[in-house]
């Protein structure tokens, strides 16, 4: 067989195969399906103060979920839910036999129809609501799976939530390239004093003259009484680690996954992004008392980072 027609022969099997796969679309992943929980303050709670939003809308007698909690009173944490159909599992089947066995969330959209408020009894219906034709990506060759699920609160559509997922075949691994460089920090006029800090091995923080708020990352302007004027305080370099994530996907040159990204509370009361070092990814946890220490990544890099402890 020559070379054309191998192609084509591949070209034909990767069309009737995405026929199967569209027979799917359309077809309910989930009806009716039951939020284990009443949208409740306590979970609005916590995901504020994870996300540090102290949007006054989302406290007191008249508080609304914030928008992006979507998908949260739907999920069905570790034990799943029971109320599932079978078509999103046999979709998945039909695409591991093919050697499609890889999965990485790719992107989601939600779109806000109505305010979710404390009571609010969560149902959702789900379909899946496209398959994508073969295609070739870095991480391999697949289907992009698109789901859409409609949100409703006590009878009335809230809200509308669209997943994609890709499957797919890992590409064959390439020859070992030298180690890329960490991304430079972009250092401007508004955060040179910052970097001036690192290079001396101080963590600065802003603090407004006016009002003496604190704050960090580096600002042009106060945000709590909008003063321009304001002095650095050093860090005493002690703090918690406030909340975190293991990156697993997407690989980014120059990391190498899994890590542990945290934001770390300073005992000064901001907070910051940034690695922990000294132990492991799967042992940081919330409340995790760190200090700072400085990394030299290459000859050019130095970044201030924090050193937890397993004892």
């Amino acid at each position: 067989m020559t070379e054309q027609a191998a192609q084509e022969s591949d070209a034909d099997g990767a069309a009737r195969f995405h026929e199967l796969l569209k027979a799917f679309e359309g077809r309910a992943a989930a009806t009716a399906g039951q939020g284990k929980d009443p949208v409740n303050e306590p979970m609005i709670r916590h995901w504020c103060e994870a996300m540090g939003d102290a949007n006054p809308a989302y406290t007191g007698p008249e508080a609304i979920a914030p928008p992006t909690m979507l998908q949260a009173w739907t999920m069905g944490g570790l034990s799943g839910h029971t109320d599932r159909s079978s078509a999103y599992e046999d979709l998945f089947a039909l695409l591991d036999g093919a050697g499609y066995t890889s999965v990485v969330a790719t992107d989601c959209e939600q779109e806000y129809l109505r305010p979710l408020r404390p009571g609010d009894a969560v149902t959702f219906d789900a379909l899946i609501e496209s398959v994508s034709a073969r295609k070739t990506t870095k991480l391999g060759t697949g289907h992009f799976v698109t789901t859409r699920m409609d949100v409703h609160a006590s009878g009335e559509l809230a809200g509308t939530h669209r997943f994609r997922i890709l499957k797919y075949a890992p590409a064959a691994k390439r020859e070992a390239k030298p180690a890329p460089r960490r991304p430079r920090p972009v250092i401007n006029r508004d955060n040179q004093g910052f970097w001036d800090g690192v290079r001396d091995h101080k963590l600065l923080i802003q603090r407004c003259t006016d009002c003496a708020t604190l704050r960090f990352p580096w600002l042009p302007g106060c945000n709590a009484c909008a003063s321009l004027a304001w002095e650095s305080v050093e860090a005493s370099g002690a703090g918690t680690v406030f909340s975190f994530v293991v990156m697993h996907h997407p690989p980014f040159p120059a990391f190498d996954p899994p890590y542990a990204v945290a934001l770390v509370e300073l005992a000064e009361g901001v907070r910051m992004v940034t690695n922990i070092t000294g132990v492991p990814y799967d042992k940081v946890r919330i409340g995790l008392p760190v200090q700072l220490e400085f990394l030299r990544v290459d000859e050019e890099l130095e970044l201030p980072v924090f050193r937890g402890s397993e004892g």
